[in-house]
């Protein structure tokens, strides 16, 4: 077991006189790494597995586990004498209904299902607090880093007003390698599924919706506002391909996906996607599979946490972590009762900052006029243009950069341009992170 494994035990020590039993629902990669955390450790706590529930749950039975009710029918764990529920299958449905189920039972919960809260937090919450129990969901953004935790508990006093973070270890492990390799995305997408990174279907990742799950958890934990996903601008990074990097390389950037969220009067700010960030930021230096975030706060500044944000033994560390704490406060008063009703509040992924635009032509004269006569009547600002050598002129890749600029307006001049039939392939455009 590895030393922050074990200091996720050794920091808590439980004392109550019955055993807290557990009901593992979703023996996985998770599910396992809890169960044998757990069970390793027996003698420091008193968290008892006492059900699993799988499909095909005879595949899934070991033997280090004693005592334990291993069943595929839900309804056995619900009717159960379990304490808490811990739902690691994922997914809306059944979970929902599941996680209801087990509130309106009197069974507390702690969930790593970022699509679950990010859709259903704020109903779920309210349904803890009704039936005075506990819902923990410290695993769904970045795993084993503390980061919901530290925003909701230890940082209170602070007045939050922005947070910035790679939150995918997919796209950021793919854009790593990109940059490292000189690799296309198709084959750094290949590299991250043989490595056990990606999914056979990435869409999720490298099209921003994991991160945008976790934006959402993130917006509500920190500023207690209620926000769809859908309602998040987000943009893939299939279409990063090594030309950028070079070109970013050139600015002093790289890129990364980045999702960040920040307060703006009664409204939030909110977007998912590539950008290019300084060499001299910290989310520059993130590489591999690792996360971080950034909260900045009105009276504090700026805190940072990082670490590898998925894997069975992460994600294990923050969900037992969340039993450990909802297990020492069990007979009290459900801590979901002192959180107020979530805002329902305008989202608007309409930031204005310096952009990166990146053209493939078909090379004629007149082609630069063209374009600044299209940016000069939606008032953009060229700040400089970059073209590389050693590229044939029917396919010729170069980059405009633009001074800071509403994105919404940089996005109806794109949309004039893309008639121009010297294209031989769509714009592609990033922000230029500050």
């Amino acid at each position: 077991m590895s030393a922050s494994l074990a200091n996720a035990i050794e920091v808590h020590h439980l004392h109550r006189k019955e055993p807290c039993k557990i009901a593992l629902v979703g023996f996985g990669t998770v599910g396992s790494a809890v169960a044998r955390l757990l069970s390793e450790r027996t003698g420091e706590h008193s968290l008892r597995v006492s059900h699993v529930c799988n499909r095909a749950v005879h595949r899934k039975k070991v033997d280090w586990l004693d005592g334990v009710h291993w069943t595929d029918d839900i309804e056995h764990v619900l009717d159960s004498d379990a304490d808490v529920l811990v739902e690691l299958v994922g997914g809306i449905e059944p979970a929902r209904d599941w996680v209801r189920r087990a509130l309106q039972s009197g069974k507390s919960v702690v969930t790593a299902n970022k699509q679950l809260i990010a859709r259903h937090g704020a109903e779920l919450m309210e349904l803890a607090r009704r039936h005075s129990q506990h819902l923990a969901f410290g695993a769904c953004v970045a795993g084993g880093v503390p980061v919901l935790s530290a925003l909701q508990e230890g940082l209170a006093g602070d007045r939050l007003k922005k947070v910035t973070g790679i939150l995918n270890g997919t796209c950021n492990y793919i854009l790593s390698r990109i940059e490292k390799s000189g690799a296309s995305f198709a084959e750094a997408l290949v590299e991250a599924q043989r490595a056990g990174f990606a999914e056979a279907d990435p869409t999720d990742d490298v099209d921003g919706y994991d991160a945008r799950a976790k934006l959402c958890v993130l917006a509500y934990v920190a500023f207690n506002a209620n926000v769809v996903p859908e309602e998040i601008p987000c943009q893939s990074i299939r279409r990063i391909a090594k030309v950028d990097m070079e070109y970013a390389d050139v600015l002093g950037c790289t890129i990364r996906q980045l999702s960040r969220v920040a307060v703006d009067a009664d409204r939030l700010q909110a977007a998912v996607g590539p950008v290019l960030v300084s060499k001299q930021s910290p989310i520059a230096s993130v590489v591999g599979s690792q996360n971080l975030v950034v909260s900045t706060g009105e009276f504090g500044g700026d805190t940072v946490f990082s670490g590898f944000g998925a894997g069975g033994n992460p994600t294990a560390v923050a969900v037992v972590s969340d039993l450990l704490q909802v297990a020492r406060y069990l007979n009290r008063p459900a801590a979901a009762g002192h959180r107020a009703v979530p805002t329902k509040m305008t989202i608007s992924g309409d930031y204005e900052e310096p952009h990166y635009v990146r053209f493939v032509v078909s090379d004629r004269p007149g082609i630069l006029a063209q374009l600044a006569t299209v940016f000069a009547k939606h008032e953009l600002n060229i700040d400089a243009v970059l073209q590389r050598p050693g590229y044939g002129k029917d396919c010729l890749p170069f980059v405009v950069t633009l001074e800071p600029c509403l994105a919404s307006r940089l996005r109806a001049a794109l949309d004039e341009v893309a008639h121009f039939d010297f294209l031989a392939d769509a714009p592609f455009e990033m922000p230029i992170f500050r």
